[in-house]
Parts: C-alpha cells; structure tokens; sequence
C-alpha cells in the first residue's frame, strides 16, 4: 500500500511519527453488534450463499470505527493525564502510518494469526484496535505466545488465495484491499472470485475457531444500519449518488465513494447472473456445496436490467464494470 510506504521507517519509529514519544499504549474495541446471534459465523457464512444479496463486511454496518474510536482513545488519554499530570500524547486508529497489529501484539494485546490479524484469546480477532503515543515512561507489558496450531482454515478458505502463506498476506489479491483501498479497475482475474461481497470481505474471520469467543460492544455506534446487511444487489446499485451519501453519512463506507460501490456492486451482480453455473466454484470457496442453484428468469432479468440502465455513466471504469459483468 503507497500510503504506507511512503512514511518509510516512521510505520516501525514512533518517535519519529511523534517527536518526544517513548511508550505507545494499546487498545482494543469490539464490535459485533449486541443483537449478534450466537451461531453468527455460519448465519455471515449463508449470506455467500445467496448470490443476489450484497455483503458488507460486520465491521462496517455501524458508525465509521475512526471516529468512534479516535474520541474514546482522546477521552482516556485526557483522563490519565488528570490523574497523573502533564502528559504529552497523540491517538491514533488506522489514521496514520501506524504499525497497529504489531504494537499491540509486542503489548499482549494478542498474537498474529495466519491471516495476519491480531488474535485474542478471549475477543477472537472481532475488534478494532487504536494507540495513544505518550512522551512517559510507562511499564511495558510482555507479548503473548501464539494459539494457532496447525490450524490452517484461514488460508484454506481464502477466496483468492491472498494468504499466501502463513503470516504472509498479498493485499494485491484481497477482496478487502480490491473493494475498498483499490481505486482502479479490479482485475479481470480477480473479479469471479469476489463473489458477492461488495465492501471487505470477512471469510478468514468467519472459519477461525477462536472467533467463537468474540464480544459484542455495547456501544450502539456499531448496530447495524438500515441497508447495510440483507439488501439486494439492484436496490443497492440504485442508488444515487445523493442517496449513497444519504445511506453512508458516518459510515467507512463512504470513504470509498459512489464510483467504487457502484464498481463493486457491478462486479457481484456479474458474479450473479453466473449463479447457475459454479458459484461456489466462483465466490464461495470453502463453503458446503449445494448453494447457489440458479436464478429464476425474474432476478436474471432485474439483474442485467439495472447493469443496462447505468451503461451511460460518465466513469469509464464504471462502463467496462458494467460491460463486463453484462458479457460474462
């Protein structure tokens, strides 16, 4: 990722990020929705199965992460200020190039899965993770050992085979990075596997067996919002771009832009109209076999009706998204 490369050795040097910093204390926040069912692992895992629906990755059907965060990370830095005195800090959360997995693995907050996520013993890896850099000398913590085993289920259900080996992730080919980091065309190769994900992609998570201990938050910020899990594939790619930014106003989502979500909505429903013809084989891998059996000619027809009526669109990528997903 250029954002990331571009900082150089700040990512691993927090006293160069932040001039004075001398510890970086670390902190996580779940959220799981609280009406989170038990089973959620194979109720999200079903979702895949339906290839008319949209799939927005769990963490992003609430209120953007980034704010709710940032102000709950500056509130308690504030708060041990006032206990303790002057105190000279900066928070971050996914804001800056800022190497968080890492810190808060060397902090135990956890270890590195195979996926390259941070993994709990009591929380999974359903959570978000944030930083204060302070200018004092506190304790440090000591990391904790690793609990992955042999298990490899993260790697096996890779829809594009993106973790390339343990520990080891090509952003290049995750559906996460594809459909939210990527600004340009998704590549051709790439397109069939996506599946019906539309915004991240949360398969490694779904197959982990230590996600059965993930939290749901008790903030509301990450409730899901109306639109954002169980719509179908044409209503969302009606949107306008006024609704989009209607239905996304304080969502991540809307960091990507009406282009994009239309790109990626173009995408699945290319996926969709090949329902009949493989879509585990496509977008599922790693699901039980038996779904996707087809479309009737009604959804057929709904589908490429909406693709057809957006083949004007002034974005090229868009156009060859579109022409795309109407040809395959």
């Amino acid at each position: 990722m250029g954002y990331m490369a571009s900082h150089g050795l700040k990512r691993a040097r927090p006293a160069e990020l932040v001039p004075g910093t001398v510890r970086v204390i670390t902190a996580r926040m779940d959220y799981l929705p609280a009406t989170t069912p038990g089973d959620w692992q194979a109720v999200e895992l079903s979702r895949l199965m339906r290839p008319t629906e949209g799939i927005v990755s769990v963490y992003a059907r609430g209120r953007d992460y980034h704010k709710v965060l940032r102000a709950r990370l500056q509130k308690l830095s504030e708060r041990i200020a006032a206990e303790i005195g002057p105190l000279g800090f900066r928070v971050f959360t996914d804001s800056a190039p800022v190497l968080e997995a890492e810190l808060a693995q060397r902090s135990g907050q956890g270890w590195r899965g195979k996926h390259t996520l941070l993994l709990n013993r009591e929380a999974g890896s359903m959570f978000f993770l944030g930083e204060i850099y302070v200018d004092m000398a506190l304790p440090e913590t000591e990391p904790v050992s690793g609990h992955c085993g042999s298990c490899t289920s993260c790697i096996d259900v890779c829809p594009t085979q993106a973790i390339v080996a343990p520990h080891q992730l090509d952003a290049r080919r995750c559906i996460s990075y594809l459909t939210i980091e990527h600004a340009g065309p998704i590549p051709l190769e790439l397109r069939p596997l996506i599946g019906n994900r539309i915004y991240g992609c949360d398969d490694c998570q779904l197959v982990c067996p230590w996600n059965k201990f993930a939290q749901r938050s008790a903030l509301p910020d990450f409730d899901e919002r109306k639109g954002l899990s169980g719509s179908q594939l044409t209503t969302l790619f009606g949107w306008s771009e006024e609704a989009f930014l209607r239905y996304t106003e304080g969502s991540p989502i809307r960091r990507i832009g009406h282009e994009r979500w239309l790109r990626n909505i173009a995408v699945a429903m290319g996926n969709a109209l090949h329902a009949g013809a493989g879509w585990h084989k496509r977008g599922g891998k790693g699901l039980p076999a038996g779904e996707g059996e087809g479309l009737s000619a009604d959804e057929v027809d709904r589908l490429r009706r909406a693709l057809q009526a957006r083949q004007g669109h002034p974005s090229a990528m868009l156009q060859e998204h579109i022409s795309w997903a109407l040809e395959v």
